[in-house]
């Protein structure tokens, strides 16, 4: 049975800024393209089941950089939207609601984690099967990719928030003994001689 690897896309202006992104179509920032290439020599070798990425072009782009081929697009593969936080950071927002916690409140005229935890749940449905046929690839974004993890293994979604998840990093989901693990989390490929290593956290 294959992995089912995660992978966030590189660097846009408001992910190095820390700026909630969700339905805003952003393109990666020249940093960014350097990391999604990385990735590309990280990835190299691996056979692909399938490869299926969110329609977002920060993801796509991603996904094209890495060297993969994206069999196809899948919504629910889109980032938590975050409604009325689109565009702002957690500091920002704390200074007007300052127990604001997605990972318990959700976003105002956005996604309640309920609902992220059933749209990741239906791509954990159909990327499942697959594995039997080999490692999938699972191209999008830090939060719901940090809920799928969650649900995953079998956590709810606001488990999603002990997973920190960098731009162009890779997880790998798997199984030992029968059961559903974490393998590898939050790995970022190797930097390539002379290039800086900083990563942006998540917001």
């Amino acid at each position: 049975m294959g992995e089912l690897l995660l992978i966030r896309h590189g660097e846009t202006t408001w992910s190095a800024a820390r700026r909630h992104t969700s339905y805003t179509d952003l393109e990666l920032t020249p940093d960014g393209e350097r990391q999604a290439r990385t990735l590309a020599a990280f990835l190299a070798g691996r056979r692909f089941a399938t490869v299926l990425s969110s329609p977002r072009t920060r993801a796509l782009h991603t996904a094209q950089l890495a060297g993969l081929t994206v069999d196809g697009v899948d919504e629910d593969l889109v980032e938590w939207n975050y409604g009325e936080y689109e565009g702002r950071t957690t500091v920002d927002i704390h200074s007007d609601q300052p127990q604001w916690n997605i990972w318990t409140d959700g976003c105002p005229g956005g996604e309640s984690p309920a609902q992220v935890g059933a749209r990741l749940d239906r791509v954990l449905a159909r990327a499942t099967p697959l594995l039997d046929q080999g490692t999938v690839a699972l191209v999008g974004h830090a939060h719901s990719l940090r809920v799928l993890g969650a649900r995953w293994v079998g956590l709810p979604p606001s488990a999603g928030g002990l997973l920190r998840l960098d731009t162009a990093t890779v997880s790998a989901l798997g199984h030992e003994h029968g059961r559903r693990v974490i393998l590898r989390w939050n790995q970022p490929a190797p930097p390539a001689p002379g290039t800086a290593t900083d990563s942006v956290p998540p917001r």
